[in-house]
């Protein structure tokens, strides 16, 4: 592990589309270990700052630090490629593969045959791997199920499981819980809160329950920037949370 304290800073960043100032001015520091959860309502920014930190597109302005080293004109596989992994909003799955095949691939155990993206099958100890991890998120015996056969929260902890094989540092996930049951988000509560801490979270969520329950830390943003920060007891106890974002009580917002 790298001298620096931090794995991930965010300095003063911004971003703007066109006229539009999506993220302003907003700094960031997220401790090696930690589990940081961002909320905000639709159009807060939470993506935006979240894509930018994963190199989808460059800041306007700011600099970002991953692991100590500056990163923010590093392409995103770069960052991936120095311990950052990410998940999406929508799926970004091999539809026509199996659940095992789709984390086999994210191991690393690919082949080409023509144009075709194939699994080798000649690496046994990768397959024990690619069963720990989907048993890991919950998918134990969905291993050789089409994905396109899967549940949308299925697909879902296929994701995670993915992202988990990539061995991250820092793992972002980009609302987790979407299309998840009652059951299945416990199962992700759970999950989460059992990382190692060598793993270090940054979380997008909507459902309260899991962002506050899953963070050490939370961060609160509304129309580009960030208006609070505070541990899940500070936000579950502010007004002004629950006037701007929830319109009552925090409990009632899962």
């Amino acid at each position: 592990m790298p001298d620096s304290t931090h794995a991930l800073r965010a300095l003063d960043v911004s971003k703007t589309f066109g006229g539009v100032r999506a993220i302003k001015g907003v700094s960031l520091d997220i401790a090696w270990g930690e589990r940081i959860s961002v909320i905000g309502t639709n159009g807060a920014g939470k993506s935006t700052l979240f894509n930018a930190i994963a190199g989808v597109f460059p800041v306007t302005s700011g600099t970002i630090e991953l692991f100590g080293e500056d990163a923010t004109r590093l392409p995103t596989a770069a960052r991936a490629k120095r311990g950052l992994a990410r998940t999406f909003q929508t799926s970004r799955l091999f539809e026509g593969l199996t659940s095992a095949e789709n984390v086999y691939v994210a191991l690393g155990g690919t082949e080409f045959s023509g144009h075709l993206l194939r699994s080798s099958r000649r690496t046994p100890e990768r397959w024990l791997r690619v069963e720990e991890l989907l048993d890991r998120v919950g998918l134990s015996g969905r291993g050789p199920m089409i994905v396109a056969d899967l549940s949308h929260g299925e697909q879902r902890q296929l994701e995670l499981a993915m992202a988990l094989a990539l061995q991250p540092k820092l793992l972002m996930l980009d609302e987790p819980a979407a299309g998840f049951s009652p059951a299945e988000r416990q199962h992700l509560s759970a999950l989460l809160r059992d990382l190692p801490r060598d793993i270090t979270l940054l979380l997008i969520e909507h459902d309260m329950d899991i962002a506050l329950a899953v963070a050490d830390r939370v961060v609160v943003m509304h129309d580009g920037e960030k208006i609070l920060e505070g541990s899940p007891a500070d936000i579950r106890a502010s007004e002004r949370v629950r006037e701007i974002y929830l319109g009552g009580s925090i409990d009632d917002a899962a």
